[in-house]
């Protein structure tokens, strides 16, 4: 008979009062996991997982230590939490080390409002493979195309329990669904590649495969006969495709990890203007059908609304109970806990402020510059903020798209970057992270 994630979780927290713990947290996780890919109409690849995975911590006193394993059998449950109590005597002091207080525990959440788990069954291989079928052809069928990497269709289901002897226990499960693809146009050193990759928690809001194969293959066969663009000074603006990485390198420097650590070129910034004063940066674990959502966080906090930025003034840091406690603040509930490390800070679904204009709009405006749709590595700096990464798009010119561009690098400083922000209208609903296009002037192209 199958145990449940609860269950296991119990017996976790039992056998690490058993073995000696002063307190403890555990967390059993189980998956499935369905993958298809397809090349040249063929069946390439299949593959299935399923499993469960568990992980306790255990503390004594201020000392913790952290164990995991896949089996779950009561002699591998045992045999982990005497392993557990025996490390953390062993282990430094870590004076923020410690559960919730029973008073700070999520409850009463309402799993179903965050709509994380399609009820349709779980779709047969043949209907994934079908589906990467469909999405290949349609990238084939446009002009331009001269082939599709492999194609992909997959479903997962994940399901979490966790539980703690302050007295928390809850769990829930998420499921997704998704097609991506990457296709390419030209031959031989005039090849050019571009994708297009969907994923949705509900099956019956994917976009079709036609349409997913379609994009993918409009924006390879746009990019055929692509070159460098010219060295100076232009207008960039970031494709919404790829312009929630702006905004991923200012959720890094707010982390309460980087913030400890002095790693964060905002550390010194708390309480001013780091974006536009008319946009604010908003976090909500609750929208419902999307992959960030969760209702606690990984120590069974509750998770809530807030603005990390608002009106351009970095209000706060992401911070879990440890964090919180160096920095003498109290935890936004941004734990994140896997199974074999103790939790740490994480950003669930955030949104920038969308502007009044369309993409279409900025380029009109921008002039002549560089409308950027795909970055390739990454030179940040975290102490410093300084930005250098390798990119391609297309080229403007007097306001029109004129031809495709590529091994270029953009070069400047996160902190005059993400000040002069403009924003389009076009951030897509769906996405964990809702940013639209972002131009930003002045930035240094490095080309022919």
């Amino acid at each position: 008979m199958t145990i449940s994630l609860e269950t296991l979780s119990q017996q976790l927290l039992d056998a690490a009062k058993k073995a000696g713990a002063e307190a403890a947290d555990a967390i059993a996780i189980s998956g499935t996991s369905l993958s298809i890919d397809v090349l040249k109409g063929k069946l390439e690849h299949a593959e299935r997982s399923e499993g469960v995975d568990i992980g306790l911590r255990v503390l004594m006193g201020r000392r913790q230590a952290s164990v995991s394993a896949s089996d779950t059998s009561p002699a591998t449950i045992a045999a982990m939490a005497e392993r557990a109590v025996a490390m953390a005597k062993e282990a430094p002091e870590d004076p923020t080390a410690g559960l919730a207080d029973p008073s700070q525990l999520a409850r009463d959440w309402d799993i179903a409002a965050l709509e994380l788990e399609d009820s349709a069954p779980e779709p047969a291989p043949a209907a994934l493979e079908e589906d990467a079928r469909r999405a290949e052809a349609a990238a084939l069928a446009v002009d331009g195309v001269s082939q599709v990497q492999s194609t992909s269709a997959g479903y997962g289901r994940r399901q979490l329990h966790l539980a703690a002897s302050n007295g928390f226990s809850g769990g829930y499960a998420r499921t997704d669904r998704a097609i991506s693809l990457a296709a390419i146009s030209g031959t031989g050193a005039a090849m050019e590649r571009d994708y297009n990759g969907e994923s949705r928690t509900f099956q019956a809001d994917l976009p079709s495969p036609e349409e997913i194969g379609r994009i993918a293959g409009e924006r390879a066969a746009s990019r055929a006969g692509a070159n460098q663009p010219p060295t100076g000074t232009y207008p960039v603006l970031f494709d919404e495709r790829i312009s929630s990485s702006l905004i991923g390198h200012l959720l890094m420097a707010v982390n309460g990890s980087s913030i400890v650590r002095g790693s964060s070129y905002l550390r010194d910034h708390l309480g001013k203007q780091v974006l536009p004063e008319n946009l604010s940066l908003i976090e909500d674990p609750h929208r419902p059908r999307i992959s960030g959502s969760r209702p606690f966080d990984g120590e069974g906090l509750p998770t809530q609304r807030r603005a990390i930025v608002e009106n351009g003034i970095l209000t706060g840091w992401t911070l879990d109970l440890a964090t919180a406690r160096k920095l003498g603040l109290a935890s936004t509930g941004n734990a994140a806990r896997g199974t074999s490390a103790p939790p740490s800070p994480t950003i669930s679904n955030v949104a920038l402020t969308q502007g009044s204009a369309s993409r279409e709009d900025l380029i009109r405006d921008m002039g002549t510059g560089l409308l950027v749709t795909s970055l390739i590595g990454s030179t940040v700096n975290p102490n410093t903020g300084d930005y250098s990464r390798g990119a391609s798009g297309f080229w403007v010119e007097n306001g029109v798209i004129t031809r495709p561009v590529n091994e270029c690098t953009i070069a400047g400083n996160l902190l005059d970057m993400l000040l002069r922000i403009v924003p389009a209208n076009d951030a897509e609903p769906h996405h964990s992270r809702m940013v639209p296009s972002l131009l930003i002037e002045g930035l240094m192209l490095a080309g022919n």
